[in-house]
């Protein structure tokens, strides 16, 4: 599994509130790049076109952004010892 938003939606009760203030932002990241997922490795076998016709440098960006937000995210909601 590689969309944990559904989990996120069952068990928001055990996160802190910093998260699901957050958790329609994480869950729809994490469904997209879910979607996007195999797309970004392979390409589209149906129009023929490689991952690198696919997306374009903004889309990295936006990738980056929201990985971060997501660590930036994690780091303050998960103790580290």
């Amino acid at each position: 599994m590689h969309d944990v938003g559904s989990f996120l939606r069952e068990h928001a009760d055990r996160f802190p509130a910093s998260l699901t203030q957050q958790l329609d932002r994480v869950v729809s990241i994490s469904r997209r790049l879910r979607q996007e997922r195999e797309i970004s490795f392979y390409g589209d076998d149906e129009a023929g076109a490689p991952p690198e016709h696919l997306y374009a440098r903004q889309d990295a960006e936006e990738a980056l952004r929201d990985a971060r937000f997501i660590l930036e995210l994690s780091a303050a909601v998960v103790p580290t010892a």
